[in-house]
């Protein structure tokens, strides 16, 4: 992942742990666990509290953690992944709160129904977890499959969607 030079961030505490959120100019451009998987180097970022996308950010994941929102609206800055990770990316913006997909309909609904596995891992280097809601993919099977910021992190998201639903 790139990330633009204008990139500033906050930390915010969520129900499930300390969350770092990120943007630029453009919009949101991360949201991770603390030391969850392929979190980026942010030592060098700039610490903006009261940068307005971050602003607005924090206070709809408040809300989604609440139970008061199902459905972000903020812009996102998804130009640091490649044109194949934006366009799964993309797709995850689909899949309403309180339902779920599987990677190969992933594959398929972007046109690379061969391409399962790039899907997975797109997936699991979404820089914007919750609001891009990777969480919401599962094994074929129906089986809790990983999950950057960890499978119990994952399964409170989806029961508290399906509880909000």
């Amino acid at each position: 992942m790139k990330f633009d030079a204008s990139i500033v961030q906050t930390t915010w505490q969520s129900p499930l742990g300390a969350m770092i959120v990120a943007a630029t100019d453009k919009g949101l451009a991360g949201v991770w666990f603390e030391g969850q998987r392929h979190m980026p180097d942010n030592s060098a970022w700039r610490v903006a509290p009261a940068h307005p996308v971050l602003a607005a950010a924090i206070e709809q994941l408040r809300q989604y953690f609440g139970g008061e929102r199902t459905h972000f609206d903020l812009p996102l800055d998804l130009q640091g992944g490649t044109s194949f990770q934006q366009s799964v990316w993309q797709a995850l913006l689909a899949i309403p709160s309180g339902a779920t997909t599987s990677y190969g309909e992933i594959s398929t609904r972007i046109g690379k129904p061969a391409a399962v596995r790039a899907v997975g891992a797109a997936v699991g280097r979404n820089p914007v977890c919750v609001i891009v809601p990777c969480h919401r993919v599962i094994g074929r099977d129906g089986s809790l499959t990983g999950y950057a910021g960890g499978l119990e992190r994952k399964t409170a998201l989806l029961t508290l969607e399906k509880a909000a639903a």
